[in-house]
């Protein structure tokens, strides 16, 4: 690395050292260390981005390295490797990560009761190991590969193409620019939200699904629900705005309001609804093990959410601070107003509620991180407080599923709020020179159309190809375990391992 180039990037860090926090200073030194050994070029001379490749219509979509030989023409315009974007984003891919384990990990356990403590926490480790195998293999390709309406193509199968040459101009979400960082770096990142996804809806089946049972569910979901899913909001298919291919112009989806939270509720729905409720569930309390445990989880989750959210800008850009900024404002609103209704209808707020409306908050304003105001977070987040409060504490118990911890009426619900709320409040101080399509109804936008309609086919997709899943794998191995294996608990039954020892 040399001297100019040492002093160019060091100059570019100070300045960016407020980005990363009240220690910016000293994280940037520590940022400088990391580009050193990882973010610089691994070849000696400057390294330039990949040919574009054809995109969709007017649609900023993502479409991955190309083969080497494939029959394309050179970019007019590429962008520039920039290793503080591609820090950023590996750094964000770390945050997502602990979303999943410790973070869901430690807030699911503290839920179930203490016998099943060790199965919930083993459902996210082994998600964590499973899930990256089948993202690297096939779950990234058939997302992110090509420009069809409806799936990816072989374009990065067996991690072909998935090196650490810079992406360039063939990777962008709508309304952003070319991205900087190598496609590996993309490939991680993403990698992170497959892994999650699929985990939040282990707390539907929580305590009574066959460990069996949940890996090939998993395994089949992730690639027949997640990646088409995914294809069609970010990899140019039928529900991204600006798409050929786009139904009702498409729609904004910024960290996952359809990709993530509405696929996994509405299929944590039907896992509940198919599985049945658990022994004793109605007639005994069935209260968390250890509530210290949840919190601590809700931190670390509203922590890594920062990575989800901001990381989703793909650079370390003004727009990754905004949507920093509403994530934290959304998360604070959401836990202020379920532990207000709680302290209004049961005279006492909880520590359970308000880590509840923290996690709402934060699921509401996934889809619309970057597209609003800080003002419009926290209307969002308090809204998804109340709204997801009344999901779990009125018309679940109304209607008598069991969706053990919650995830549709705080996952499920959420999203699709913080989906629909995208094409009310999306707006030009926060996106920039955009035009009216692209805008929320308190601009006159037509958005909200294209959001609903994606809100609609989520839904539709998600359950009926859940359903259809379920109905397979209870045919192959059974979805619940034993009756005598339930009431001893999932830990000794499916692992032989207890939570807790105590001589």
């Amino acid at each position: 690395m040399g001297a100019m180039q040492a002093t160019k990037l060091r100059s570019r860090l100070e300045k960016r050292g407020s980005f990363f926090g009240g220690g910016g200073a000293i994280l940037a030194g520590s940022v400088m260390a990391l580009v050193l050994t990882i973010a610089l070029p691994v070849r000696g001379e400057e390294v330039t981005s990949l040919p574009d490749t054809p995109r969709v219509g007017g649609a900023e979509s993502v479409v991955l390295g190309q083969p080497e030989d494939a029959n394309v023409a050179p970019a007019e315009e590429t962008s520039e490797y920039d290793p503080v974007d591609n820090v950023w984003l590996l750094l964000c891919s770390a945050l997502v990560l602990m979303m999943t384990a410790p973070g869901l990990a430690m807030f699911y356990s503290g839920l179930v009761r203490r016998k099943n403590v060790l199965s919930v926490m083993m459902q996210c480790m082994f998600l964590m190991a499973m899930m990256t195998v089948v993202w690297a293999l096939w779950g990234y390709s058939l997302s992110f590969g090509g420009s069809g309406a409806w799936i990816g193509d072989a374009s990065y199968l067996f991690m072909k193409n998935t090196g650490p040459q810079p992406a360039g101009d063939s990777i962008a979400y709508p309304l952003f620019p070319g991205l900087t960082v190598p496609v590996l770096t993309h490939m991680l990142f993403q990698g992170m939200f497959f892994i999650i996804t699929p985990a939040l809806i282990c707390g539907a089946f929580a305590e009574r699904m066959k460990f069996s049972a949940m890996v090939l569910f998993c395994l089949f979901w992730g690639t027949v629900v997640y990646a088409p899913l995914c294809h069609w909001v970010w990899g140019g298919g039928i529900l991204q705005y600006g798409s050929d291919y786009a139904i009702a112009g498409g729609a904004l989806d910024f960290a996952g309001g359809t990709v993530v939270h509405i696929s996994s509720g509405v299929s944590a729905l039907i896992c509940a609804l198919l599985i049945g409720k658990r022994l004793g569930y109605g007639v005994e309390p069935m209260p968390p093990h250890n509530m210290t445990y949840t919190a601590l989880g809700t931190a670390l989750l509203w922590m890594g959410w920062f990575g989800f959210n901001a990381g989703s800008s793909l650079a370390a850009t003004e727009t990754a601070s905004l949507a920093f900024g509403t994530t934290h404002f959304a998360a604070a609103a959401g836990g202020l107003a379920w532990a207000a209704v709680e302290w209004i209808r049961d005279k006492k707020p909880t520590l359970l509620g308000t880590c509840s409306g923290v996690v709402a908050g934060l699921v509401c304003i996934t889809p619309a991180a970057g597209f609003v105001m800080p003002i419009s977070a926290i209307i969002m987040g308090a809204l998804a407080g109340v709204v997801c409060y009344f999901s779990v504490a009125v018309i679940k118990p109304k209607f008598g599923y069991d969706d053990a911890l919650d995830a549709f009426g705080v996952h499920g619900v959420g999203g699709t709020l913080g989906a629909i709320l995208t094409g009310v409040f999306a707006t030009k101080l926060a996106m920039g020179d955009v035009d009216g399509p692209a805008l929320g109804m308190i601009e006159g936008g037509s958005l909200i159309v294209g959001q609903i309609v994606a809100v609609v086919i989520s839904i539709a997709f998600a359950a009926i190809v859940s359903f259809a899943g379920l109905k397979i794998i209870d045919a192959l191995v059974g979805l619940r375990v034993g009756k005598e294996d339930e009431i001893v608990g999932l830990d000794i039954s499916q692992h032989g391992e207890e939570g807790y020892i105590f001589n």
